[in-house]
């Protein structure tokens, strides 16, 4: 009789959000690419949507906001930082916002134009994370 080695099991990761505000973002090449200002929530589907981010400027000053899907970041555990898989001209030439003037973070077709900009799959057309209640009848 043969036993089944069962797969292994991806541990589960966990961050609380207040601490991911301020943390840095740098592109492949290791440029720095801004920080991390706010985190949207698609309340709807408790998915984290998208990080946005501050960039550009000087010292602070006239920085503009760009809204960067949350799944095209990748956390480097230890280093509290972010990598966003982009070169930094693309996230120059992705559409951006200033502070009195936010998107609608709820409009899909704004949303799907972000993810083509990024190369991402839409978190919205993803199946939903299996919940135990999503598993009782």
């Amino acid at each position: 009789m043969s036993s089944v080695r069962p797969e292994p099991v991806t541990p589960r990761r966990m961050i609380a959000l207040e601490p991911v505000i301020g943390n840095k973002v740098q592109s492949l090449s290791g440029d720095d690419l801004g920080k991390i200002e706010e985190i949207m929530l698609d309340y709807s589907t408790g998915r984290i949507a998208y990080a946005v981010l501050s960039f550009g400027g000087f010292l602070g000053m006239g920085d503009k906001l760009f809204a960067v899907p949350w799944n095209a970041l990748t956390l480097i555990e230890g280093e509290d930082y972010f990598l966003l898989g982009v070169d930094k001209e693309v996230l120059e030439n992705a559409p951006g916002f200033d502070d009195d003037n936010w998107p609608d973070f709820a409009d899909l077709r704004w949303g799907t134009g972000l993810h083509e900009h990024y190369g991402t799959r839409p978190y919205w057309e993803r199946p939903p994370p299996v919940t135990p209640s999503s598993r009782m009848p």
